[in-house]
């Protein structure tokens, strides 16, 4: 009778891991057992994703609104030349990669622009929240849901080869809505102020230390502080924000009202931050079946019209127009939301 084959190396794939004192084998069964959630599959979300996977977090989850695009591949490192001439969405290639890296971790990707409804949806039961995106209101969102569920998540940014991180903890540290008013967290963009990939890799080293400490147990070992660095520039701080902390904060004081939850500051029509892009958002929430409208569509606009299972896109003049199953629409060559609403009512209808 024949002996089932092994795998070679399965059984030391954490054995380096485990052998940092630190995490040892019971710190790596918790990093098993640990359910993460990564808000963002750019530069940031894609480097945070494979290093949390490799390390053996057991659930991952990647919500992402975009697909991938030539300029992407500088820096996003789980991303191909063929994932851009599909049209992937970036939650949809990080999946596939991902599962690729690593087959025992359960790897899931959700292709959706995060607003209360996904936050409700995807985020209930996760143990941390990973914030990977390109925009201050989405981060002031998931701190408010972070703050309500008493749910820790890291907040990390980086544009030329300035980047900042920090993990918020609800009753420990400030919240990112503390530091408004004395932390300097908006400003220039990856698009419009450039990017080198070494300052994305300084983020991600950041934020995923941090987030193995906690999953493993060794939340004594956290850092606590904003950290920045200029990696051209050759500077670097670790600034205490303790005393920033408010008890009349709305997202995290005594009588916090949590106001980026409400509805009325979630916007259905914006402008992606430093792209010539406009996001329209349904009403409320769809699942169209991509084959069918591309098949409606392609009767006006013809060859124009190209689709895969997830999206499918229409060039009109000098726009470029992309619809995603959940009904979203990014129209490309305007930053003018009238603009961009008018020319998606004439191609949509």
């Amino acid at each position: 009778m024949s002996t089932p084959l092994k795998i070679i190396g399965t059984d030391e794939r954490y054995s380096r891991q485990e052998r940092f004192a630190p995490i040892g084998a019971e710190g790596q069964r918790k990093l098993k057992d640990s359910r993460v959630l990564i808000v963002g599959a750019g530069a940031l979300g894609s480097g945070t994703a494979e290093m949390l996977v490799r390390a053996g977090v057991g659930h991952v989850t990647i919500i992402d609104r975009d697909y991938v695009e030539w300029s992407n591949l500088q820096r996003q490192q789980l991303y191909t030349e063929q994932d851009v001439q599909e049209r992937l969405p970036k939650a949809i290639a990080a999946e596939r990669r991902l599962r690729a890296v690593n087959s025992s971790v359960e790897i899931q990707g959700v292709v959706a622009d995060v607003t209360v409804y996904e936050l409700e949806q995807w985020a209930a039961g996760q143990h941390l929240i990973l914030d990977a995106t390109d925009n201050f209101d989405t981060r002031m969102l998931l701190n408010d849901y972070a703050m309500k569920h008493n749910v820790p998540w890291i907040y990390g940014a980086c544009v030329g080869s300035y980047g900042m991180s920090m993990m918020f903890e609800p009753g420990m540290t400030p919240c990112l809505h503390c530091l408004m008013d004395t932390v300097p967290i908006g400003g220039a963009t990856c698009d419009t102020a450039g990017i080198i990939p070494p300052a994305v890799q300084m983020v991600i080293a950041y934020q995923t230390a941090e987030a193995i400490k906690w999953l493993s147990g060794n939340q004594p070992a956290l850092r606590r502080k904003l950290v920045s660095f200029d990696l051209w520039t050759n500077q670097s701080t670790a600034l205490d924000v303790t005393a920033a902390r408010r008890d009349d904060c709305p997202s995290c004081g005594k009588a916090a009202t949590y106001p980026y939850l409400e509805a009325a500051n979630h916007r259905k029509t914006e402008t992606l931050c430093g792209r010539d892009t406009v996001q329209i958002r349904p009403a409320k929430p769809q699942q169209l079946i991509i084959a069918e409208v591309a098949a409606r569509l392609g009767h006006a606009w013809g060859s124009t019209v190209q689709s895969n299972d997830y999206l499918l896109a229409v060039h009109i003049d000098s726009y470029r127009l992309v619809m995603f199953k959940d009904g979203r629409i990014l129209v490309h060559g305007t930053k003018d939301p009238v603009e961009a609403r008018t020319i998606a009512d004439r191609v949509f209808g």
